[in-house]
């Protein structure tokens, strides 16, 4: 069994390192030399530069450090080791790739930019981490005030990035160029993740649902329903969970399960809105 979590501890860092250096190739060979700011802390730190030559990856450490003790407080642990180790790494490559434009066409360089950084972050999702960021913040702000979702609260941070960009670059082009990429990138980390929409919803057929609804609700501090079904092959009793998880506890969520119950049946579906405590509030109309 120990030898098994060290196999998936070294996959997990393999595969983190490689969706990590994808995202650099992005930022530094697209995005970076043309200035455009995808949203998020590498965004905002690509801007930046721009005003004051100060360097991204260190501008990428300089938030997320105290972001992710922040996380640690507020969050608690379960989160981890993934964010720190993919947070540093990003930093580390964004230092020793050496920042040239593969193209200076605007277009090209959101596009593909933003298509290579979402293979990246969709690599480091699937693998269970984040870089910090957008991702983050929006959960430490969802937090601090639940009737915000976690998903506006990200594309609220990404949106002020993108108009801050244009700003400091004095070109309403650049704005828009920017949000190019952010589109591409959010798509692109969607369909690695086997949808589209920040939020996915997990109906999980157990033997064991009371510790997975307690590893569910201890390391992601998420709420889990449980209902009672029944096969109608075997006419047995089945006890079903529901639960509502954001884009990067994907994997998490998959994990747990199958770390308890390696016969449990899950169907993970689309979720295009989720009104309630933790996302939106339910507000009348």
């Amino acid at each position: 069994m120990e030898g098994k979590n060290w196999y998936r501890v070294i996959l997990s860092l393999i595969g983190l390192g490689v969706g990590v250096f994808l995202l650099a190739i992005g930022l530094v060979l697209f995005l970076e030399p043309n200035t455009i700011a995808p949203g998020g802390v590498t965004g905002f730190a690509i801007v930046f530069k721009k005003l004051s030559n100060v360097p991204v990856y260190i501008t990428n450490l300089a938030i997320n450090i105290p972001l992710f003790i922040v996380g640690v407080v507020i969050l608690g642990k379960s989160f981890g080791w993934k964010t720190l180790y993919a947070t540093a790494l990003l930093s580390l490559f964004l230092k020793i790739i050496p920042a040239q434009a593969v193209t200076p066409d605007l277009l090209l360089a959101s596009i593909f930019g933003g298509l290579i950084s979402g293979i990246g972050l969709g690599i480091v999702f699937k693998f269970g981490g984040t870089t910090g960021g957008t991702d983050l913040a929006g959960s430490i702000l969802n937090k601090m005030f639940p009737s915000v979702g976690i998903s506006t609260f990200m594309m609220t941070i990404d949106m002020l990035v993108v108009a801050f960009a244009g700003i400091v670059d004095r070109k309403v082009e650049t704005s828009l160029y920017s949000i190019i990429s952010l589109f591409v990138t959010i798509k692109v980390i969607d369909l690695m993740l086997e949808g589209i929409g920040y939020l996915k919803g997990f109906l999980i057929i157990t033997n064991k649902p009371e510790k997975i609804s307690e590893k569910i609700m201890k390391d992601l501090d998420r709420g889990v329903t449980l209902f009672k079904g029944k096969g109608m092959y075997t006419k047995e009793e089945k006890d079903v969970l529901l639960c509502v998880v954001n884009r990067f506890q994907f994997s998490k969520i998959k994990d747990i399960v199958n770390d308890i119950d390696k016969d449990a049946f899950i169907m993970v579906t689309e979720i295009s809105e989720v009104l309630g405590e933790g996302f939106e509030e339910i507000k009348n109309q």
